[in-house]
């Protein structure tokens, strides 16, 4: 019988349900049919963002199903973030309440510190720039005093937990040194090309729980980036789904590719959230309970870790290399 992997426990003891319904990059049209079929099918992890602006559509959806009686709110575990226009004490609580309006709930399960690097707030834009167009970055970003009014948000009931996405070990640090309330998760790309294997222990050390955005490698980036006018990361020509060793140890189990990069991360403890909008796609993420690798095919995916080369979200382009806080110039 394969080992059951339904989710991982924070340190309060609120439990994050193993595998989550990822929404970037999905437009609001397609989010609301995503997140009703995510919901019959089993699933009862969603995240989502501030920045992603499709929350008042995944709201829509959470509303029916509450109104219908065949969920509950403690039923579900719902995820968003802090957008970097944001990262400012004084800002928490006025995006946490917009993101609040736009889901239409109390609270969240869990709230992100989304990247660690602050833009300025310039009007509306989530993407402000510069004179000479580039992002308008915040230089004074102080993690601490931001952390504290997360910390706010927990003891108000507008969320339930608090965490971190994209900051680095020694971003870490200060946080847990300076923290009333630790992290409960660390959100981060990870995938078999680029394991994190030294910055997940480290969270593991301090009892942060790890959730693995492109848990499979993010195979649309680079339509994205073509779209961007963006040049494409060497990481990015790379793609996991059709790796040999993936695909051999997909036929043996009659699974996908993509169920066994999930399943890699799973048996390491670490949540998953693969984004889909297609229904297909969406189930067949689901399917990942009932079968287990062994330790020769761990091992085998094990090594297929690029490290660092295997990066895709390189985070240069949103200003962060002119930023103090820019996460990703250390080793891990």
């Amino acid at each position: 019988m394969p080992k059951q992997l339904s989710s991982v426990t924070f340190h309060n003891g609120q439990k994050m349900p193993i595998v989550g319904l990822g929404t970037w990059q999905s437009a609001p049209e397609e989010v609301t049919a995503a997140v009703d079929v995510a919901l019959e099918l089993g699933y009862r992890h969603i995240d989502t963002a501030y920045m992603y602006q499709n929350e008042a559509a995944i709201g829509k959806t959470l509303k029916k199903w509450f109104a219908s009686g065949k969920l509950k709110r403690e039923d579900i575990f719902i995820v968003t973030k802090l957008p970097p226009i944001g990262n400012r004490a004084e800002s928490v609580e006025r995006f946490l309440t917009k993101s609040l309006e736009a889901l239409q709930l109390d609270y969240v399960d869990l709230y992100l510190i989304h990247i660690p690097t602050g833009f300025q707030e310039i009007g509306d834009s989530l993407w402000p720039t510069d004179e000479t167009g580039a992002i308008a970055v915040d230089p004074s970003t102080d993690l601490i005093s931001l952390w504290k009014s997360m910390e706010t948000q927990v003891d108000a009931g507008r969320t339930r937990s608090i965490g971190l996405s994209n900051f680095n070990s020694r971003q870490i640090a200060r946080i847990v040194k300076a923290a009333r309330i630790q992290p409960a998760n660390l959100q981060v790309e990870l995938n078999v090309y680029f394991q994190q294997r030294e910055l997940v222990a480290f969270c593991r050390a301090l009892d942060i729980t790890v959730c693995a955005y492109a848990p499979l490698g993010s195979p649309g980036l680079p339509i994205i980036f073509k779209a961007r006018g963006q040049a494409l990361p060497e990481s990015a020509k790379f793609d996991p789904l059709t790796d040999p060793v993936v695909r051999q140890i997909a036929e043996h189990h009659k699974k996908t590719p993509a169920q066994v990069l999930l399943r890699h991360c799973m048996q390491r403890d670490i949540v998953v959230i693969p984004k889909s909008t297609n229904a297909a796609r969406i189930k067949e993420n689901f399917q990942v309970f009932d079968f287990e690798l062994s330790k020769e095919e761990v091992e085998e995916l094990d090594s297929l870790d690029k490290r660092y080369a295997g990066r895709r979200f390189l985070m240069d382009a949103l200003g962060g290399l002119k930023h103090p806080e820019f996460p990703f110039g250390d080793p891990y």
